[in-house]
């Protein structure tokens, strides 16, 4: 068996990682895999690069800004995507119940759990493909776990929140006006799995088994999300009543080119990148 360490955030969208060391699909490729816990991408990404894991999770915005900055890294296997259904996607931006914003094209302020990353970058594709101007947003830097609140004190207008602090905001009475993933492209690809283009060249077997076992299970979640709830609870600390009705994002191996192009090109008009990114580099054969 080949030691295998792998970065990933504690979230509902790493679940399939988690299954498959569950259901032996990494052992049936010969891997022992180790997932270790970090607190996202600022973690994960120069973990990788320096080889402190072999493989870490990581949002597509963030590898598309790691390579137009140099970095040589690239995904091998897709981990997330989104509902594709505004309203209905693990995605949501909210606001007050009295709040005169009803649309993602009437957006003007809204908070990201981190500038300048596919919060933001999601955010201003929505509002351009709604008709508004995706470039007159304000954003403001605010975890998670403190945007509610701030929508609540009237601090800020709008909140950009994830699962499960989705549904409890939802539950507080906060209405959602926007699904800014599902509605900046429906087949859009928010996160994957990813090492150094390193590894790629001189460990393609390793590369390839990886990637079996993730496709293998990106599929048994996508197919059982009771076994998602289920395993999701063993590594986060979300209320079990809350678990079971918060929204799952899609699992499913194959890369959407059309969405990630989409984005890739919105973030290069907005300033993120200096070009659009190369997907042919960034991505898997498929």
């Amino acid at each position: 068996m080949q030691e295998v360490t792998v970065g990933a955030i504690a979230i509902a969208d790493v679940a399939p990682l988690h299954l498959a060391v569950q259901e032996g699909f990494f052992e049936e490729e010969g891997l022992d895999v180790e997932i270790i816990e970090t607190t996202g991408g600022a973690v994960s990404l120069p973990g990788v690069v320096a080889g402190d894991y072999d493989f870490a999770f990581l949002n597509v915005a963030s590898l598309m800004i790691a390579r137009d900055q140099g970095l040589d890294v690239e995904f091998i296997a897709n981990g997330t995507t989104t509902t594709g259904e505004p309203g209905a996607d693990n995605i949501g931006i909210v606001v007050a119940e009295d709040s005169e914003v009803e649309s993602t094209a009437d957006l003007t302020q809204s908070t990201s759990n981190q500038l300048n990353n596919i919060g933001d970058i999601a955010t201003r594709l929505a509002v351009d493909n709604a008709g508004g101007d995706g470039a007159d947003i304000e954003f403001l830097e605010l975890a998670f776990g403190e945007a509610q609140a701030a929508v609540e004190n009237g601090n800020v207008e709008a909140a950009l929140l994830a699962e499960p602090y989705l549904t409890q905001a939802q539950d507080a009475g906060l209405k959602v006006v926007s699904s800014p993933y599902a509605e900046a492209h429906p087949e859009l690809d928010t996160g994957g799995y990813f090492t150094r283009s390193e590894t790629v060249e001189e460990s393609p077997e390793l590369v390839v088994s990886f990637r079996n076992a993730i496709n293998r299970a990106l599929e048994f979640a996508d197919e059982n999300p009771d076994e998602v709830r289920e395993i999701v609870a063993t590594y986060t600390e979300i209320d079990e009543e809350i678990l079971q009705r918060i929204q799952l994002p899609r699992f499913k191996p194959e890369f959407t080119r059309e969405g990630l192009e989409d984005l890739g090109r919105s973030a290069k008009e907005h300033g993120y990148l200096t070009e659009e990114p190369d997907l042919d580099a960034l991505l898997p054969e498929q």
